[in-house]
């Protein structure tokens, strides 16, 4: 007797918990199905292209991994690159960053949160994703380029938390290069962890390359 398809072992079925404690605050039913759906297509991806490699892993083979239509693919992730460089995490950290004392400097609030964020955030599961994701990042020449493109990056998000808080319509140059800088600072460390194996403390080197920024700025 043949075993139903939606009756099979998932055992790397997400759960919204986590992020549903990081939040504060229970996901409506329907911010939990989106979010179910995301992180099902992305950790099928992550185990495809472990299993057959990332070219021969196609849009089509991934949908059905997660059981949802190429196009229910396509809403999520407008290309496949972006399975890699994008999570769910950056409303998570804007509302962290508007939290924060007004009158605090903004790399002190920025360190503050992402450093918790990270640490807080990876459990042994979702720090074996994120090392494979960034693997293929540093390795895959489109999800390289689209990396240095700013897909998945949180400067917009950086930008207009910057921008907020100064009171003002539209962003100054300086605060473009804030933004860009702490966003950098986010993917080559990330990168760095990678090429290291996976073997440092994430939250520890991220809490080194901010500080390391701070001091740029005091400068």
């Amino acid at each position: 007797m043949t075993t139903p398809r939606s009756a099979r072992p998932r055992p790397s079925d997400p759960s919204p918990g986590s992020l549903e404690e990081l939040a504060g605050a229970p996901l409506s039913l329907r911010e939990r199905k989106k979010l179910r759906t995301r992180q099902t297509l992305r950790r099928e991806a992550v185990r495809l292209f472990a299993e057959q490699g990332w070219e021969a892993t196609t849009v089509d083979q991934i949908a059905a991994a997660a059981e949802v239509s190429p196009s229910t693919f396509f809403r999520y992730f407008p290309v496949k690159e972006d399975l890699l460089l994008t999570d769910e995490y950056d409303p998570l950290m804007a509302e962290a960053i508007r939290a924060r004392p007004a009158g605090e400097p903004f790399l002190t609030s920025a360190r503050a949160v992402l450093v918790g964020l990270v640490r807080r955030m990876l459990s042994e599961q979702e720090r074996a994703e994120l090392y494979e994701r960034m693997r293929l990042a540093a390795s895959v020449p489109s999800v390289r380029a689209r990396m240095m493109e700013g897909a998945g990056q949180p400067r917009g998000m950086l930008l207009d938390l910057l921008t907020e808080r100064a009171g003002l319509d539209a962003p100054t140059l300086e605060l473009r290069i804030t933004a860009a800088a702490i966003s950098a600072a986010l993917t080559e460390t990330s990168l760095y962890w990678a090429d290291r194996g996976g073997r440092d403390d994430l939250a520890d080197l991220l809490d080194l390359a901010l500080e390391h920024l701070q001091g740029l700025a005091a400068h």
